[in-house]
């Protein structure tokens, strides 16, 4: 299957219809299509099982209505699709139901057909039949379509969202390695990248193919991501790698009050690309300690990972240049994190990670819970030989990060790397924005001082444009 050919045709499609408005309308409608396809793969695989009851009712199987290029198409197809929306939504849901049809029920409450052909969206469904999930090279081209899709969906992010480059999120996973049975969190997990990355450095541990592990580690994943779109396409994401009823929850991951979470709830693990940029209402910001109270999500989102680790638990957080430098809340975290966590790397990003969705300088910051940070080791990331920065056609590899995890366990200073005091920290506010001491840093002064020697120059020029004049008319008349 050609992925290119694939996505280019669902598309093309798409675009004809006079109901979808935009990338993210297409994103969603193939969304919803994609995950009826792939869950009744899914359904066919639990079948086997002794007293195993539909979760999807029978019409409403892929299988049943969708799966005969032939059949029903038009407005039948329109009217059919709207009354399965519609049944889907108020499947009934007790404490004792099965948690795979909560699932079904919670997707379809924030899933919309955008499309009014019945002939085009039989079109589409057709397509998708191409895709032999039960096929594993088939399955194998699938994760990558799916991986296209969650980048297409960048293209309409905003408020500090953007996708989050694989390469990134396989490296945090690898540097902070959960084993089996470690609780491994993420409290903005978007569309799931960090949590499949951490499945699949988890799965490379078990010693043969084994459901039992495979239960451990679905139950070992919890995720939370506040918006609809993010979420459905999280919980695809999910039961595409072998999840069957993923721990992601439709819920705003600042709505805890921190000093209260449970010791049950800790995490073993948490990586996460925190929103930046965003606020959050008033409401949210009580949820939190005074000294920690503010609008930024990025800092109510440290704040939160600080309380939810457990003892000798690890973490990996992207973050903005700004909470490096910020001061007010942004130094209260930092005191705490320098005070009551090992903050031992900070790898600093060059520019373009997240090209073309944001240009803000990025840094991935590594702590465990227990000890305080003696040293703070910096390590910058180098952009490839030939490169001003990454782009959304030259985007960052993983083997590009084959550096650091050289030098990782055996840390000496080196042209990239140097390491701070916390006692140095400390004695700078807790600014931890340190640059490079081996390269030759460019001071542009204060910018007061700057302007006025703008303006001291200008000044200059304009007196010599004069005189200029001045010469010039008294050589003419001479002459």
């Amino acid at each position: 299957m050609s992925l290119t050919n694939f996505v280019k045709g669902t598309q093309d499609i798409m675009r004809m219809d006079a109901g979808i408005n935009g990338d993210a309308q297409r994103i969603e409608q193939l969304v919803w299509v994609l995950f009826l396809k792939m869950f009744d793969v899914k359904e066919e695989e639990w079948e086997l099982e002794d007293d195993y009851k539909a979760i999807i009712p029978k019409k409403y199987q892929w299988r049943n209505w969708a799966a005969n290029d032939e059949g029903i198409t038009g407005e039948e197809l329109l009217e059919f699709v709207e009354s399965m929306f519609k049944d889907l939504k108020n499947l009934e849901v007790s404490a004792d139901t099965d948690p795979r049809k909560a699932l079904i029920k919670d997707f379809f409450e924030d899933s919309h057909n955008y499309m009014k052909s019945g002939t085009l969206l039989r079109q589409l469904l057709n397509k998708i039949n191409e895709i032999e999930l039960d096929d594993y090279e088939e399955r194998h081209a699938f994760n990558d379509i799916y991986e296209s899709i969650l980048k297409d969906l960048q293209s309409a992010g905003n408020a500090g969202e953007y996708y989050t480059p694989r390469a990134v999120t396989d490296f945090i996973i690898d540097r902070l390695d959960p084993r089996i049975g470690d609780k491994v969190g993420d409290f903005a997990c978007g569309t799931g990248g960090f949590l499949v990355s951490a499945l699949n450095h988890m799965k490379k541990m078990r010693k043969k193919e084994n459901t039992g592990d495979m239960e451990i580690l679905g139950r070992s994943i919890y995720g939370i991501e506040k918006k609809p779109m993010p979420h459905m396409l999280c919980l695809t994401n999910m039961i595409l790698h072998d999840v069957d009823t993923p721990n992601v929850r439709h819920d705003n991951g600042l709505a805890v009050k921190v000093r209260e979470i449970p010791a049950s709830e800790k995490m073993d693990i948490i990586a996460m690309n925190p929103p930046f940029g965003g606020s959050e209402e008033e409401g949210i910001k009580k949820n939190f300690p005074n000294d920690f109270m503010t609008s930024e999500t990025a800092d109510l989102f440290m704040t939160r990972i600080m309380y939810q680790l457990k003892d000798r638990g690890r973490a990996g957080v992207v973050l903005p240049d700004g909470f490096l430098f910020g001061e007010g809340v942004k130094t209260n975290i930092k005191k705490k994190l320098l005070e009551e966590f090992n903050l031992h790397t900070i790898v600093r990003m060059p520019n373009g990670v997240f090209a073309p969705y944001t240009g803000i300088n990025t840094n991935l910051l590594f702590f465990d819970k227990g000890t305080p940070t003696k040293d703070v080791w910096f390590f910058e990331h180098p952009l490839p030989k030939g490169y001003k920065n990454y782009t959304k056609t030259k985007p960052i590899k993983l083997s590009e990060f084959d550096l650091e995890k050289e030098w990782w366990n055996e840390r000496k200073g080196s042209e990239y790397a140097w390491k701070v005091s916390a006692e140095d920290i400390a004695a700078k506010n807790y600014n931890l924005d340190f640059k490079n001491p081996t390269k030759e840093e460019v001071v542009y002064g204060d910018p007061q001082e700057v302007l006025e020697r703008y303006n001291a120059t200008r000044d200059e020029i304009k007196k010599l444009k004069e005189m200029l004049k001045s010469e010039l008319e008294m050589a003419l008349k001479g002459e």
